[in-house]
């Protein structure tokens, strides 16, 4: 007879967190709880019931378990969770999931026609941002509920993942309920850190007291207050120390026994005196097996050995039955309450508690036990014509519980090296872990050497370090020498992409000294292209100069080598990496040859299938296109092939190349959208470079639009995210301070912000060419009447960066000073012409560099300065960028040209202002004034005399009240901060 409880007790505080946390998700603050407690404490039960309050509240509710099969199978809670939401509501078809299906694919099967291409490897972060979006679109009208049970039992995939939801669900309508034990390892570290960050609270639950065991027993028996007899409580209360589940066992075997019978409209407790006590469930399964049945005890007893999950398959392997036997002794275990169906797979039963299978297997004798794990180990091995990673574990398994270790180790060695090509490297390292301590003396240091490379791509750099470098030696240039300098060079180049540079040059070491003096060609190239990624690194002290350059010459020989020799040699992923490095280090010299080195790149990729390193060469060949010309065509067309491949760090990397042209070609909006959509999911991602380009683009799109304190913000988070450690910073100079001081109208600024951006660039080496070195920086020098302007340009005209269509446009403009200057008005003229047409998709730079050139046009009598001032004053107008349009209306002026009066701008002054009759000139001093400048500063950025702005300073201070300047300036920082 069953004896369950239908009602939860005990736990009234627990449920009170559960509700505020329900409450809060739906309000779209996220919130992570995790119960921690022994086996059989009521965790499930909390999670039951925090699933039901949620249905009531309209909530989806996603529900998955871990295996407690000791089986490590990578995602198998989160892959239940979304089948149990999927399987009755159907996948989500929101757009704005669309770029992340092929992350989840693997999770959603729905989604597997779009999965990520052959050959990519989606990361955890990228599956991890994947499924927080996905989370955040099935919450977003009343929140959602992700439940994940039995974390103690989950690979290290999931583990990671739940980390990143925990940190990274705060701002969204998500509740993560996390049940585990309170057992040493990764999920419960997970917990213990998220409570002490503060991402999530813990709740660790106790034994029931005497009361709750009382009020317990009655809800399992349907009985109304002191129906159940004083004895029987005793008896749970003594026995059951408290553990609901130990209470629910013990109850039954009174029923079954008939010990506890109803009696009278009430219920009895039979004396027996002498008859021995369950001392716990052991003891109890083995009496009620007991009275099973022998071939449903025998089903449970083999189910049991294969774990507190078991497939239909297996058991039919095992027990030899025919289905119908199977079947009617399956439904006859389910009746007792002892197994279920499993929800996550139709061909799949669990124990409906951990323990139950614990204990029936306990109820064996040692020998009985290994008996028929050997029995099963056999059947399952001779049944399958080939084994999956799972069935693998599982007869490694059940070969360890046989007692043949060597045995054991070989399988799960297999399943470690399946699951290390596959991509899941913490599950991977679990399993090696476990086979090497398994392994046979003459297999151990094979599987060291796996397991090392594993902890390596985990980014446990200094354990596999360890590993490496505690192996017995060998002879140097022996077969096993080379298989071991393979595993230091792939450790050198896990570590050269985590910027490791000492760890990437110690494997180098290792593995130079095992291939002895003369290493095949293949293999010298592999080290090479390992060696030269690193030259392209920062050096620790920050600079490089000459002995950098020397190096990235050395390393551009050795790449061109490696490439040639690893295409020969059938070494086509060596040939790629090379030839990417070959492409970023040969810009120096023209994008023509580096284009060459990406259309080999890419051909090598497509005739041998490599999706990953296609993807990267047709960002790269879309980056160089765009710089070269300013248009998008092959940036969109590689933005196709990062989502095809499944790479959100890839597709994140090319919006912000896509951002930065927008910037460029005056779209400001679309800029800011592709930023919006980006930034953050890129820190979450811990895609770093990609997050500090992002942030980047971000503040040179305020410097463009003249929003000077929008700008400092952002570069302030630029800086905290290590911007200015980072090959950025002559873009952050260059492209963003030096244009947005332009747009202040202050020319000695940008000049400094220049000459800051080629100092830096004389000390590291550089492969950005938008820095103004090229392009904006000579003009300036030119307008300036420099000697040195006119080298500066006709050096930057013989460089590759003079090519590009931004700078191309800046170069043309001082050659028309240049030759304004030397009496030749028509070929300034054509020069205007020729930077017009490179001009053509950079609208604002364009009108910038007409402001610019005019007054040298005016002074040298040439061109057309008037009509330029007057089409840049229209267009800065327009795009709110007052400075700029007042230095054109002042220059108009002092040309004795007609200025038109701009009465309009009303609609950007703020309601508030706008009441009190700010009219838009006072308005353009009112918003200056956040940044606190004088009367003097305020007049050269507007054009307008110092006594105008007196004037104008006076009006404000009337207008809205203001005591004194000090109040005046603090209203518009105030302003300015609101959004």
């Amino acid at each position: 007879m069953r004896a369950t409880s239908s009602v939860t007790v005990g736990r009234d505080s627990e449920l009170r967190l559960l509700d505020e946390a329900l409450e809060s998700a739906g309000g779209g603050a996220g919130r992570a709880v995790f119960l921690v407690g022994e086996a059989g404490i009521g965790k499930s039960r909390l999670a039951g019931e925090s699933a039901l309050r949620a249905y009531g509240r309209g909530m989806p509710v996603l529900r998955g378990r871990a295996t407690s099969t000791g089986l490590v199978v990578p995602f198998r809670p989160l892959v239940e969770a979304l089948s149990s939401r999927f399987r009755s509501a159907g996948a989500p078809d929101d757009p704005e999931l669309q770029p992340y299906r092929p992350a989840l694919a693997g999770l959603v099967p729905e989604w597997r026609t779009g999965a990520a291409a052959p050959g990519y490897v989606i990361s955890l972060v990228e599956l991890a941002e994947a499924l927080l979006r996905l989370l955040a679109v099935l919450g977003r009208e009343r929140g959602c509920v992700i439940l994940l049970e039995d974390l103690h039992d989950s690979d290290t995939e999931t583990i990671a993942v739940v980390e990143y939801i925990v940190d990274n669900v705060a701002q969204l309508p998500v509740l993560l309920v996390g049940t585990l034990r309170p057992e040493p390892g990764p999920a419960l570290d997970l917990a213990l850190a998220a409570e002490l960050r503060n991402t999530a609270a813990l709740r660790e639950l106790g034994p029931l007291d005497e009361a709750a065991v009382q009020d317990m027993a009655a809800a399992c028996l349907d009985a109304g207050p002191g129906e159940v007899p004083a004895a029987a409580h005793r008896h749970l209360a003594r026995w059951a120390g408290g553990n609901p589940y130990l209470v629910e066992v013990l109850l039954a075997d009174l029923l079954d026994t008939g010990r506890l019978s109803r009696a009278d409209g009430g219920w009895r407790l039979a004396e027996h005196a002498g008859a021995p006590v369950p001392a716990g469930a052991v003891r109890s399964w083995a009496r009620r097996l007991d009275r099973l049945d022998e071939p449903v005890r025998e089903l449970l007893l083999v189910a049991a050995t294969l774990g507190g999950r078991f497939s239909v398959g297996a058991l039919r392997a095992v027990t030899a039955l025919d289905d119908r036997a199977l079947f009617a002794h399956l439904r006859a275990a389910s009746e007792m309450g002892i197994i279920a169906p499993d929800g996550a797979a139709h061909d799949h039963y669990t124990f409906r508690h951990a323990l139950t299978a614990d204990a029936l297997k306990a109820s064996l004798s040692p020998a009985e036990q290994a008996a028929l794990a050997r029995r099963a180990a056999s059947a399952i091995e001779e049944s399958a014509s080939e084994l999956t990673g799972e069935k693998r574990q599982l007869l490694a398994t059940l070969l360890l519980a046989a007692g043949d270790e060597v045995a054991a180790s070989r399988q799960f060695a297999q399943v470690g090296r399946q699951m290390l090509d596959a991509g899941a490297s913490g599950s991977a390292a679990v399993l090696l872990e476990r086979a090497r301590g398994l392994a046979a003396d003459e297999d151990r240091d094979e599987v060291t050497v796996q397991l090392a490379i594993a902890q390596a791509e985990s980014g446990r750099f200094d354990v596999a370090a360890a590993l490496l470098d505690d192996l017995p030696p060998v002879p140097a240039g022996s077969r096993t020498a080379e298989e071991r300098a393979q595993a230091h060079t792939q450790v050198a180049w896990a570590a050269t992409m985590a910027e490791q540079q000492e760890e990437a040059r110690r494997r180098i070491r290792a593995a130079r000294a095992l291939l002895g003096g003369d290493p095949r060609p293949e293999q010298e190239a592999a080290l090479a292209v390992v060696e030269g990624h690193l030259a392209l690194l920062p050096e620790p002290d920050g600079r490089a100069g000459e002995d950098g350059r020397g190096r990235l010459e050395e390393a551009e020989r050795s790449a061109r080598s490696a490439a040639l020799t690893a295409e020969q040699r059938g070494r086509p992923v060596v040939a790629c990496q090379a030839w990417q490095l070959l492409a970023m280090l040969s810009r120096q010299r023209g994008f023509d040859e580096a284009d060459a080195c990406l259309e080999r790149m890419l051909a090598v990729a497509e005739q041998h299938r490599l999706a990953v390193y296609r993807a990267e060469a047709l960002v790269r060949l879309g980056t160089n296109a765009f710089m070269r010309t300013g248009e998008a065509t092959r940036l969109e067309t590689a933005r196709t092939a990062a989502h095809e491949l499944g790479s959100l760090a890839l597709l994140q990397a090319v919006d912000g190349f896509l951002a930065m042209q927008s910037v460029l070609g005056g779209r400001w909006d679309r800029a800011r959208a592709i930023v919006e959509r980006s930034v953050e999911a890129s820190a979450r991602l811990q895609n770093v470079s990609t997050h500090r380009y992002l942030l980047l683009v971000d503040a040179t799109l305020a410097a463009h639009q003249g929003r000077t304190r929008e700008q400092e913000r952002a570069l302030l988070r630029f800086r905290r995210a290590g911007g200015e450690e980072s090959m950025l910073v002559p873009l952050q100079h260059g492209l963003c301070q030096a244009v947005g001081a332009l747009m202040g109208e202050d020319r000695d600024r940008a000049r400094a912000e220049l000459d800051a951006a080629l100092a830096w660039e004389r000390e590291h080496p550089s492969f950005f060419y938008l820095s103004g070195r090229f392009g904006l920086g000579p003009l300036l020098r030119v307008l300036a009447g420099e000697d040195g302007g006119p080298q500066a340009y006709r050096e930057a005209l013989a460089s590759p960066g003079g090519q590009l269509a931004w700078n191309r446009m800046f170069l043309g403009m001082a050659e028309a000073v240049l030759l304004g200057r030397d009496g030749d008005p028509d070929g300034a003229l054509r020069a205007v012409e020729r930077a017009g047409r490179a001009a053509a998709v950079f609208p604002q730079a364009w009108h910038l560099a007409l402001r610019l050139t005019a007054e040298a046009a005016l002074a040298d009598a040439w061109g057309e300065p008037v009509s330029w001032l007057r089409t840049a004053e229209e267009y800065f107008h327009e795009a709110g960028v007052p400075a700029v349009a007042g230095a054109c209306r002042a220059v108009l002026r002092q040309a004795g040209a007609s200025v038109r009066q701009r009465r309009g701008g009303r609609e950007r002054i703020p309601a508030g202002l706008r009441a009190v009759g700010v009219t838009p000139r006072e308005y353009e001093v009112f918003v200056l004034l956040a940044e606190r400048p004088g009367n003097q500063q305020i007049a050269q950025r507007l054009s307008i005399s110092p006594r105008t702005v007196e004037k104008h300073m006076a009006s404000l201070m009337a207008k809205t009240g203001s005591a004194d300047r000090a109040a005046l300036c603090a209203l518009s920082a105030e302003s300015a901060d609101s959004p």
